[in-house]
């Protein structure tokens, strides 16, 4: 009895590791600043958005889960800090990284990483 208690676990554990390890993950990491082409979030005043495209490599079979952190931040001390990081226009090929602004905010950099799984 116990050796089919243990082989009926055994096999339950190997379907875990083999469900979880059969999923993707991919990860990648972003920088933008004010020396950046089309880089706004340092200027002016109201809603301002600065966006880049990621494409992954491989894609997935299936949407994927993004998420997304902010590790590092650059801006004014004068002002309140206002900032919306998210992955937008998901698909299994890529997506968007858009990061926004209002109000008064200065941001001169903005950086961070995401990760993608789940697309199996």
């Amino acid at each position: 009895m116990k050796r089919v208690l243990l082989t009926a676990v055994l096999f339950i554990l190997l379907g875990l590791v083999s469900n979880t390890s059969a999923q993707p993950i991919l990860y990648g990491t972003f920088s933008f600043d004010m020396s950046m082409q089309g880089y706004t979030l340092d200027k002016n005043s109201g809603e301002r958005i600065y966006t880049t495209y990621v494409k992954f490599e491989p894609g997935f079979d299936k949407m994927p889960t993004i998420i997304m952190n902010v590790n590092k931040l650059d801006c004014s001390k004068e002002d309140n800090i206002r900032y919306d990081v998210s992955a937008d226009a998901v698909s299994r090929d890529g997506f968007t990284i858009k990061i926004k602004t209002w109000g008064n905010t200065k941001i001169y950099g903005i950086g961070g990483g995401w990760i993608a799984f789940g697309g199996k």
